[in-house]
């Protein structure tokens, strides 16, 4: 690994006692220039940052985290300018071109989680995601966090720098790795190919499952001696394997708990209790003896996990709660202990403050028209007054919880940011001020979300400019630059994040007409009257639309339903997202479904607080898991998540958990019979944890795995059918009649997953594609 030039002493870098701490000198020095903010380095990091944008909105749309971008960003960008150089002899790419486009590239990730969160609540709340909507939150919340991440760098990448342990320093462990893959690819080391390779493993597999359907993608083994509902299952799922072996043992294992507390214990629970009962159990619309596993988990384990995680969001933020004040206080002392000193060297130029301030005040009324907007279609009154205030609370709580988020991100990394607890927070003070001042309409829900949306976002880009910020810091980027570049990919990854999510969503939207999926009720002339103006078509015929008040209409379930003249629901509209039938009326199976878990908890709020119309009985089951768990010592949050979801996406989560867990004790085996001689500095030690091979492999299952489902989600559209029909190995062939053997298999899938898993335990361990990552160790 590179070796950093001998540091010199300044008195401006000093330590909270007041002692001269020693100036940090980059590995590119500021008073050499080089080329950095080129065009190619931007457009690649633009390019990278929406593909990897897309595959973290499908995770999160899954599974409710997401995995951070920029290590794997970094390793592209150095292996793809490495081979355009041999090529066609272009020169080769600088280290500080990379960091552009590392920086450009993990803007799509952290939007990503903030849009796939929040916006697909809008269902929840009544309305359809509309893209002009989501297209403006992403804006307004990637800029919003990004300007106000600026005026802290210095108080949080140069002031606070120092070594691992040392006090009053920051960190940032994934930006630290990301510097040393930068610095190890200028010195000739690091290769994609790991990557590529892991790309490719993992895409061929989930293409030939969600588009062609040449095999099965859940594998089952029901329990039928222990309960009629109690079965094991897993996915195969390659980018869930990957997810597991990133975030390691502990949190998977965690996860399986809660998904064996679900589907083994509440279920079957439900179901020996509920099999007696002869009439329907709210909010079930049947007796539980007629409904199989996943009508349970859609009619009462849904309610149960999303308490959970309520719960959970909120005690995390609870938990936090000490750090936050301190962070903030810490972060608001260091930016009034500022020197007024005129700093002009390369490394210290930040966009200049006008830009940041002319930047908020354009925002500020960015937000209060797009505000003003919303409540002016419910016509409210006192709508710029009520615009103002939502303004407001989104720049008070975006800068707290921007500064809070930067400041984490340097204390634990951007993957363990506690950004979903964040947005609890400031929905739960919102919806209490709305409820206060009488603001419970549909339409102020929608505000509040609104609000919500545009924090989660802008905390999510915060905590990533400023690990962006440290990378750029310890390799000698210019900050202004990188500034730069981080603006154009959250500009390019907002513009294109919503048409993927509504593609995403229309991609496994199922419209039935069967009677058991149609609440039986004819609507009153009045009733049919109140129905919005506005029709829909399907299939050649106009409809109106009609979503159900639990109130009014308590044995319907809530949803989207087209009305005919007749005054009934004829057919019901079950979005991908948060829907519950995975069969289409033809008995085609649906796979592009997300239980998306927390944006249950973003509806529950909002309809608990504004709306008081839950199932409070269920939520607080939930809910009093999730304080057991606490009581335990076991955080309540990976548990919460497992319960929610389905437990076939849980399973390769924790068999990637645990091959993580055997490569760390083969590694330790090694280090301990002394088979590494190679001295580490600290940080060359954290990099080599954050950029081993095996998470190289783990980052290439995860971007194939999700880009072979966006394809997949593609061919789902109404435009691309004949295509779909055509490599569509379930459909009978035109000669024969006969279907595919391989769909109804349980060995082949069985052995792709095993595959999979042997390749990424044999990289992990340096079997496989060692020879190139060990060039990082070698520098």
């Amino acid at each position: 690994m590179a070796k950093v030039n001998p540091p010199a002493r300044s008195s401006e870098f000093a330590s909270a006692s007041g002692a001269e701490r020693p100036e940090y000198q980059p590995y590119i020095p500021a008073k050499k220039i080089i080329p950095e903010f080129t065009w190619q380095a931007v457009v690649a990091g633009s390019l990278l940052g929406i593909l990897f944008g897309a595959s973290s909105l499908y995770l999160v749309l899954n599974i409710g985290m997401t995995v951070s971008a920029s290590i794997p960003v970094a390793v592209l960008s150095i292996t793809l300018f490495r081979a355009l150089s041999k090529a066609f002899g272009w020169r080769r790419s600088t280290i500080l071109e990379n960091n552009i486009t590392q920086t450009a590239g993990s803007a799509g990730e952290s939007i990503a989680f903030g849009v796939g969160v929040t916006m697909p609540a809008l269902m929840l709340l009544g309305y359809d995601m509309d893209l002009t909507r989501v297209m403006v939150v992403s804006l307004l919340g990637g800029l919003l966090g990004i300007l106000m991440m600026i005026p802290l760098r210095r108080a949080f990448i140069v002031n606070m720098h120092g070594s691992p342990g040392e006090p009053n320093t920051l960190l940032y462990p994934e930006g630290t790795a990301c510097a040393e893959v930068l610095i190890s690819g200028e010195k000739g080391g690091i290769s994609a190919r790991t990557v590529f390779v892991g790309f490719g493993l993992a895409f061929i597999p989930n293409f030939l499952i969600l588009a062609m359907s040449f095999m099965r993608g859940t594998l089952s083994l029901p329990l039928k001696f222990f309960n009629r509902t109690a079965e094991l299952s897993i996915a195969i799922a390659p980018e869930l394997l990957g997810v597991g072996y990133i975030i390691g043992v502990r949190i998977a294992s965690i996860m399986m708990a809660g998904a064996l507390m679900g589907n083994l214990v509440i279920v079957p629970a439900i179901a020996t209790f509920g099999d007696s009962a002869t009439v329907a159990i709210p909010p079930a619309s049947r007796p539980i003896s007629e409904l199989q596993l996943a009508d349970i988990q859609n009619d009462y384990m849904r309610f149960i996990g999303a308490g959970c995680v309520t719960a959970a969001g909120i005690i995390s933020m609870f938990r936090t709660l000490p750090m936050i004040l301190r962070s903030f206080g810490a972060s608001l002392g260091k930016l009034r202990s500022k020197t007024s000193k005129q700093e002009t060297k390369r490394t210290d130029n930040d966009l200049p403050l006008s830009v940041i301030v002319l930047g908020s005040l354009a925002l500020l009324a960015l937000l209060t028209w797009f505000l003003q907007h919303e409540l002016s279609l419910a016509s409210t009154q006192n709508v710029w007054v009520k615009s103002l205030l939502g303004a407001g609370l989104i720049l008070v709580f975006g800068f707290l919880f921007v500064t809070v988020s930067s400041r984490l991100t340097g204390e634990i990394g951007s993957s363990s940011n506690p950004i979903s607890g964040m947005t609890v927070a400031t929905l739960s003070l919102t919806c209490l001020i709305f409820l206060a001042l009488g603001m419970t309409s549909p339409v102020e829900s929608v505000v509040a979300l609104s609000i919500g949306a545009v924090v989660c976002i802008a905390a999510s880009n915060g905590g990533t400019t400023s690990q962006d910020l440290k990378t750029g810091f310890l390799v000698g980027g210019t900050p202004r630059l990188q500034q730069l570049a981080i603006v154009i990919g959250a500009v390019t990854s907002a513009l294109v994040i919503g048409a993927t999510l509504l593609l995403f969503n229309e991609a496994g939207t199922i419209y039935s007409r069967k009677r058991e999926h149609l609440p039986d009720v004819t609507l009153t002339e009045v009733q049919y009257a109140a129905l919005p103006k506005q029709t829909v078509e399907f299939e050649g015929k106009q409809y109106r639309v009609w979503r159900p008040d639990s109130t009014a209409f308590p044995q319907a379930l809530k949803g989207k339903y087209y009305v005919d003249e007749s005054r009934r629901p004829v057919v019901l509209e079950d979005p991908a997202i948060t829907g519950r039938l995975t069969e289409r009326d033809n008995g085609d199976k649906v796979k592009m479904k997300f239980p998306a878990p927390k944006t249950a908890v973003i509806g529950i709020i909002i309809n608990g607080i504004l709306k008081q119309e839950l199932n409070w009985g269920l939520i607080l089951i939930g809910a009093m898991l999730a304080i057991g768990m606490e009581l335990c010592g076991v955080s309540s949050l990976a548990f919460a998540v497992g319960i929610y979801i389905p437990m076939q996406v849980t399973t390769p989560i924790f068999v990637g958990g645990l091959l993580r867990w055997v490569v760390d004790w083969w590694r330790k085996q090694a280090k301990s019979k002394g088979a590494s001689s190679v001295e580490k500095s600290e940080a060359q030690a954290i990099a080599e944890d954050e950029t081993g091979p095996g998470l190289l492999m783990a980052s290439g299952y995860i971007a194939g795995g999700t880009i072979a489902a966006v394809l997949a989600a593609f061919l789902e559209l109404p435009y691309f059918s004949e295509i779909k029909s055509y490599i569509n190995l379930t459909v009978e062939n035109v000669t024969s009649g006969e279907k595919s053997p391989w769909d109804e298999s349980s060995w082949l899938p069985l052995s792709v997953l095993g595959v999979l898993a042997i390749v990424l335990l044999l990289t992990g361990i340096g079997k496989l594609f060692a020879e190139k990552n060990q060039q990082v160790e070698k520098g």
